[in-house]
């Protein structure tokens, strides 16, 4: 197979999610459909690959590998990528993202997704959006054994702002959700970002909603049935531009999220929640499954108060915007 001589630079966004979250879960789609709403935002997770001069593999992350044989490669989702498209020799790969790992925002999948962008462009091997998203889960869901549902890498693949409905055979409807700019740009105005200054892997939560689920816990599948119920009602609303309706869809989810979980929130957060909700905050909720990360609050007014409010409690906000595209590459001879 021709390969690229130039170096290519791949990057794709990670999300927020926006209602439905957790149902993308095969033990639960797989019984009952899901469906949730995803945006995706400007903050990256950046893959440049360039050919080496020597027959290694160099790899640059939060640390450093150089060897001769991908089996050796520590990084899990290097070596199975590597694997998947056969490239085995001769690469330099380095990447670089805008937002912590495990950090709620689906950075992991956003890593996957660029890093198999950019080796199938290496390859000349030409894939569409939905085949680099099924490549990403398979890899992360089917090789890996992530306990993780599909969210994350379709709305890495396909950014934008979508409704994602995830059927009893696995397949994925992704149908971009028809709000105006106009509402869209006032949605985007209320919505804060803040860091809870904590990592966190989100495998044993997800491991625990998991065996609940298959175990038919009548507790956890409401709850869940409840969720998706809710992102259809905000699909619903914000099709209608009923913008404010959201900060309290938003609060009713994360009351009916914590439940699944005693690890999804902790004091200090339930802390931060309340404290954010007595200073401009409608709703909110953890981003992701839980335990750290980011905390995401609708506040249409008195934004100021909240950002202060959040700040004497040490979190800043980090701002964003919804981002239109999905994984792209470029390519610099």
């Amino acid at each position: 197979m021709e390969r690229r001589n130039s170096m290519i630079l791949s990057r794709a966004p990670v999300r927020i999610s926006m209602g439905g979250g957790g149902t993308d879960l095969p033990s639960y789609y797989e019984k009952h459909g899901g469906f949730l709403l995803a945006a995706g935002i400007n903050k990256f997770v950046h893959i440049m690959l360039n050919k080496r001069f020597e027959d290694s593999i160099r790899l640059s992350y939060s640390k450093t590998e150089i060897v001769n044989n991908v089996k050796d490669i520590e990084h899990r989702i290097f070596r199975e990528s590597l694997k998947f498209t056969d490239v085995r020799k001769q690469v330099e790969i380095v990447s670089i993202a805008d937002v912590p790992s495990n950090c709620g925002l689906g950075t992991s999948s956003a890593f996957t997704v660029a890093l198999l962008s950019a080796l199938f462009s290496y390859n000349r091997d030409h894939k569409t959006l939905r085949e680099i998203a099924e490549c990403a889960c398979n890899i992360e869901i089917n090789i890996l054994k992530e306990p993780i549902g599909k969210q994350d890498q379709y709305a890495a693949t396909y950014g934008g702002f979508n409704a994602y409905t995830f059927n009893k055979d696995g397949s994925v409807v992704v149908e971009p959700v028809k709000i105006s700019e106009e509402a869209k740009m006032e949605m985007q105005s209320n919505l804060f970002l803040f860091y809870l200054n904590k990592n966190r892997s989100a495998g044993d939560i997800l491991k625990h909603q998991n065996k609940k689920t298959k175990q038919k816990n009548e507790d956890v599948l409401n709850r869940l049935h409840k969720i998706k119920d809710i992102g259809y009602y905000t699909k619903k609303i914000l099709e209608k531009n009923k913008i404010d309706e959201f900060g309290d869809l938003l609060h009713e989810h994360w009351l009916v999220k914590k439940g699944l979980s005693g690890k999804i929130s902790d004091p200090f957060t339930d802390e931060v929640y309340e404290n954010a909700r007595k200073n401009g905050a409608i709703g909110g909720k953890v981003i992701g499954a839980g335990g750290g990360g980011f905390l995401m609050f609708y506040c249409p007014k008195e934004k100021t108060r909240l950002v202060s409010a959040m700040k004497k409690m040490g979190l800043n906000v980090t701002w964003f915007s919804f981002e239109h595209e999905g994984v792209k590459n470029g390519f610099y001879n």
